[in-house]
């Protein structure tokens, strides 16, 4: 039976991986030239290529060790998008006022963590269910507040108390992303002594 382990890819090889989010768009060409567009998904998926990253042999060690424990695409695990991978932009420190996760209603103290993408008037709203341990930061109405727990499996705050009705509840995170291997195998090479690469090493977002 697959379960996610909660345990992060070798981040030496994360950082040369390549890749990002995936969307899928059917789009149906008219006769008179136009088309039409529409998507099944509600939410994008990420796909990475950790193969670049494999220069050598301990490289490629780690990743054996890491592949066989999760037997394959068997089971889940952590993994740090080198490209967005924080409540932020990738070269600032998160913020408690970062995302706006909700308002209190003077009863609710759960709020999921999220991420929100904004270009123009357009907007997408990502759920985030792997924060770093460590690395959550919360505030209310701009006030920082320690007064709270997370679940880092979840990515589910939990404050305190209940905030009062129209507080805003903002937080500032590093997340990792649930992905497994999408391969049942890996194809490495000896390049030279002490070095080695990897063809591809494909690896697939879970949605929560």
């Amino acid at each position: 039976m697959s379960v996610f382990h909660e345990v992060r890819f070798p981040f030496s090889v994360s950082i040369g991986a390549t890749g990002g989010p995936e969307r899928r768009t059917e789009i149906v060409p008219l006769l008179s030239g136009r088309e039409q567009r529409n998507t099944p998904w509600a939410d994008s998926r990420r796909r990475y290529d950790a193969g670049p990253g494999v220069r050598s042999l301990a490289d490629s060690h780690a990743l054996i060790e890491f592949f066989e424990a999760r037997r394959g695409p068997l089971h889940g695990f952590r993994f740090r998008d080198p490209f967005d991978n924080r409540s932020t932009s990738p070269d600032q420190a998160p913020s408690p006022t970062d995302q706006l996760l909700g308002t209190g209603d003077g009863a609710a103290t759960s709020f999921q963590l999220v991420k929100h993408y904004q270009s123009g008037d357009a907007s997408w709203t990502r759920t985030i269910s792997k924060p770093v341990e460590g690395s959550v930061r919360v505030a209310l109405d701009g006030v920082e507040t320690v007064g709270f727990l997370v679940d880092t499996a979840t990515g589910v705050v939990t404050l305190a108390s209940p905030p009062a009705a129209g507080v805003a509840v903002t937080a500032g995170f590093a997340f990792d992303v649930p992905v497994r291997f999408d391969t049942d195998r890996l194809d490495l090479s000896l390049d030279d002594p002490g070095a080695a690469s990897a063809s591809t090493i494909p690896l697939i977002e879970i949605r929560p």
